[in-house]
């Protein structure tokens, strides 16, 4: 199967700014594969011949940075599908809505928020526990150590050998 790709790099820099962006992906795909249902096979068991002729298609896949993805044949037609999304780092759980704006510049919360915020948490959380509580319920700490290594106390010629590296 023979195939051939055509790559997209893009870069951007904005040194006023000190902002720079970078993106490189697989663009086009184009590869031959044999075609399903067209083939030819003949036999002739006197003369001992055999002749096999194989239909070929050029596939196409087409793919972008917004999430599309374009597949077809190559002369039929592409259809096209929407990616789902995915970050590859976690959801924040909390976003200010001015990122890059200074102290100065963000919007207040009003006073009339906090309350109603106040007030739908009833100014109290029904299941806090005390520290104390919740350390009784963890293991006791270990101190961890190397297989095989003899088990000294910090003195402080050892603390002072860890600080030296």
């Amino acid at each position: 199967m023979a195939a051939s790709e055509l790559s997209c790099q893009v870069s951007e820099e904005n040194c006023e700014r000190r902002e720079a962006f970078w993106a490189e992906w697989k663009d086009l795909t184009l590869s031959t594969r044999p075609e399903e249902g067209c083939s030819l096979h003949e036999e002739d068991a006197q003369r001992h011949e055999t002749y096999h002729r194989q239909g070929q298609c050029q596939a196409l896949v087409q793919r972008s940075p917004w999430l599309v993805m374009r597949m077809g044949i190559l002369g039929r037609g592409l259809q096209e599908y929407q990616l789902p999304y995915q970050r590859v780092l976690p959801l924040p759980i909390f976003t200010p809505t001015k990122v890059g704006a200074a102290k100065e510049e963000r919007e207040e919360t009003s006073i009339q928020e906090l309350l109603a915020l106040e007030a739908a948490l009833g100014g109290r959380c029904e299941e806090r526990q005390d520290v104390a509580e919740i350390t009784k319920q963890l293991p006791p700490v270990v101190p961890v150590s190397k297989p095989g290594a003899p088990r000294r106390s910090l003195s402080r010629s050892m603390s002072q050998e860890a600080q030296r590296g």
